[in-house]
């Protein structure tokens, strides 16, 4: 497997799209849509994340133009301006800014690095992983860890259930309120914990698997209950605030179960919408989605910008690390090839001298070991000097000589120009460009070292 691909990627989220938006790109799970890419033309490997705030895929390919046009219709119904498609560069750094919290809604939210390492496993259940993805997606973790061990960047606010609370302080009076939260999951108990940490009097927990539902409602202080999610219709008259962050892939709260309600402030944090917009038609009910969260999350983000800063420097300290790692395995791929054709060509020419000596009067063991040793010493002195002018090429971006290199030691190397250069400069760029004012094919060059 090319431990040195192009990396490509896309991303539909928050800072572009809306909810809709989002929704209709992460429509498919994620393990559905690596086993997409993976069938796709020149793709090697895939990777792919689905969240509240982001849809995105990311594809390993030989050259760039495989990745972009693997990538093409990753979101048919959504309208290009709400894209970010991104090249090998962009897609690392753009991992790593995801994995720190800088690109969430909320600034430093803890949930996100656990979605990474969610979609890593299944991604790499899957079969997506290879040697690039496992290089970009560990590091990305590695770097939301540093940023959330190393700095404040989690402080206070630091998720979306904790941040639809907020909002819900705002636009209601929650002392004495009754509170329903929609869905036991990871969005859905810390909405719960969040109203724990409140006046609220009363506490419904639904959910489909009421045994989950209970977990939740166990866990907290507050008087609460655990109900199957088909009793919402009888629950929902006695709520003031309900808070719904399901799994569902259709809405689970619509105008019937809404009809009698009153007084009631709905606020959506699924992905997709759990709550129908047509509820907003009733009397009495107001419905926030996740975009009405960015007024709550501004304030966060604007106490957080000296953390970030700190964040930002590890991600530009970790993304050279990566960088020079990826130009260690460009030079090490290289020079291991410009050594195997240098060794055959050894073998070669050792078992044609030997043959020769053996004709004219023998050999002993001592003399043929003599013979190996004097070969494989002049290979390890005439590949000393080259072997050091690639390292240091590699370190200097010079992709130019480092194809050069391949195309007279590999005389199967027909790699794209653009692969060379990829894990230092974007695809497309002119590193890595074709050979000018090099005669003869590399057969003729190898024939002319063996003269």
């Amino acid at each position: 497997m090319n431990t040195t691909g192009v990396l490509t990627g896309v991303s539909v989220a928050h800072t572009r799209a809306s909810v809709d938006e989002i929704d209709a790109a992460g429509g498919d799970s994620v393990r559905a849509t690596v086993l997409d890419l993976l069938a796709r033309e020149g793709v090697e490997e895939a990777f792919a994340m689905s969240t509240c705030n982001r849809a995105e895929a990311y594809v390993v390919t030989d050259r760039a133009s495989e990745g972009v046009a693997a990538l093409e219709n990753f979101a048919p119904d959504v309208p290009d301006g709400s894209i970010r498609r991104m090249d090998h560069e962009e897609s690392l750094e753009h991992l790593m800014r995801v994995a720190a919290g800088l690109e969430s809604l909320v600034l430093g939210e803890d949930q996100i690095i656990g979605q990474i390492r969610d979609a890593y496993e299944t991604v790499r259940e899957t079969g997506g992983i290879g040697p690039v993805l496992e290089d970009a997606v560990t590091k990305a973790i590695h770097v939301g860890e540093r940023a959330r061990n190393e700095t404040a960047i989690n402080d206070g606010v630091v998720s979306l259930g904790s941040a639809a609370v907020r909002l819900a302080s705002r636009e209601t009076e929650l002392a004495d309120a009754t509170a329903l939260v929609v869905g036991a999951g990871e969005m859905g108990t810390l909405a719960a914990r969040a109203l724990d940490d409140t006046a609220v009097d009363e506490l419904y927990v639904a959910n489909r698997t009421v045994s989950h539902a209970e977990h939740v409602a166990g866990e907290i202080g507050t008087e609460s209950a655990a109900i199957p999610l088909a009793d919402l219709v009888g629950v929902v008259p006695e709520v003031d605030l309900l808070i719904s962050a399901t799994g569902s892939p259709e809405p689970v709260v619509g105008p019937g179960d809404l009809t009698d309600a009153g007084e009631t402030i709905c606020i959506d944090i699924a992905q997709p919408r759990d709550v129908d917009p047509e509820v907003e038609e009733l009397p009495g009910v107001t419905l926030y989605d996740i975009d009405a969260l960015e007024s709550v999350t501004r304030r966060t983000r604007e106490r957080r910008e000296s953390e970030a800063r700190e964040v930002e420097a590890i991600i530009e300290d970790e993304f050279d690390r990566l960088l020079e790692s990826y130009k260690r395995k460009r030079a090490d791929e290289v020079i291991s090839a410009m050594y195997e054709s240098a060794d055959d060509m050894k073998t070669r020419e050792v078992e044609t001298a030997i043959s020769q000596l053996e004709a004219q009067g023998g050999l002993t063991a001592e003399q043929r070991e003599t013979v190996a040793d004097m070969a494989d010493a002049l290979v390890g002195q005439l590949l000393a000097a080259p072997t050091k002018s690639l390292r240091e090429a590699a370190g200097e971006d010079d992709w130019t000589t480092i194809q050069t290199a391949l195309q007279l030691f590999d005389p199967e190397f027909d790699a794209p120009p653009e692969t060379l250069g990829a894990t230092t400069a974007s695809p497309g760029s002119d590193a890595g460009q074709d050979l000018d004012g090099v005669e003869g094919e590399p057969e003729e060059f190898a024939d002319e070292l063996q003269d």
